[in-house]
């Protein structure tokens, strides 16, 4: 599993040297757009539309937009400078109960484990988070961005866990259409809460896969068994010109051959009478 991050948890004057990876991974079937005429993947240029060129990399700086058509450029030193004044360290701040955070304001899963020097205090935290039952409110910044994340037992290691601040949790107001608390019909929750009753049932993960990924996995394959395989052009092309390249050195090869084969062959002496005439020479 590849180390995505390195830093440390900061629990009160304790420092516990950690290492990060994805708790998660995308499995999305993700697809390629190519011209339907010659099947050539499309390539998508980084082009100045104003000077009307192809950029490199490094003619393209960060700007930000604070205006339409107006930016200001931020250095890849900047950024650094301030990396460094937040430190690479996921900083404790608050200890919660998980039951306090609405799903809504998570991200995305990561697992911790301890350094090398780290085992025991990582152990430690774990052990008293796993019997006061809290979780941690902590702050961390990662690829320019920093954000909240709660920090908690799963199974027997430490998961982070960042989730969304406030502000970037949009207001239900926002959401149209929204029915207004009213009156029920009381048969009807009633059947509607015995549905639910029926259908409540202990959270088993492993029973609920993706539908879809394995249908359309399962038609990739059709087609390739069934030879509804199509080749972008790059690659015909270059096995054509390999073939011609190859059909043009056979027939010099050959031409040379025929060549040799009609030219007149003087005719070899017997070897005992070249034996004689090199012995009397």
């Amino acid at each position: 599993m590849h180390t995505m991050w390195k830093g440390s948890i900061s629990f009160g004057l304790v420092n516990i040297p950690v290492r990060m990876f994805a708790a998660t991974e995308d499995k999305d079937v993700k697809f390629r757009q190519i011209h339907k005429e010659c099947m050539s993947p499309i390539k998508y240029e980084k082009k100045c539309p104003n000077c009307n060129k192809e950029l490199k990399q490094e003619d393209i700086v960060r700007g930000y937009e604070y205006e339409p058509g107006k930016f200001v450029v931020i250095t890849d030193g900047e950024l650094e400078a301030l990396r460094e004044s937040t430190g690479k360290a996921i900083e404790i701040m608050d200890f919660v109960s998980l039951s306090e955070i609405d799903p809504v304001y998570f991200i995305k899963t990561y697992y911790l484990s301890p350094q090398e020097t780290g085992e025991k205090a990582y152990n430690l935290l774990r052990e008293a988070m796993n019997q006061t039952g809290k979780i941690a409110i902590a702050r961390i910044t990662i690829r320019e961005k920093q954000s909240l994340a709660a920090i908690r037992v799963y199974k027997n290691l430490l998961v982070m866990e960042t989730i969304f601040y406030p502000d970037e949790v949009r207001d239900i107001s926002q959401v149209p259409r929204i029915p207004q608390a009213i009156a029920v019909d009381e048969k009807e929750l009633t059947m509607a809460k015995q549905i639910i009753e029926n259908l409540t049932t202990e959270f088993e993960p492993y029973k609920y896969t993706d539908e879809y990924r394995k249908g359309l996995l399962e038609l990739i394959q059709s087609k390739i068994e069934g030879d509804e395989v199509v080749l972008q052009p790059e690659a015909q092309q270059h096995n054509v010109v390999d073939l011609m390249k190859a059909l043009q050195e056979s027939l010099k090869v050959t031409e040379k051959l025929r060549q040799s084969d009609s030219s007149p062959v003087p005719k070899k002496k017997p070897a005992a009478k070249r034996k004689k005439e090199t012995t009397a020479g």
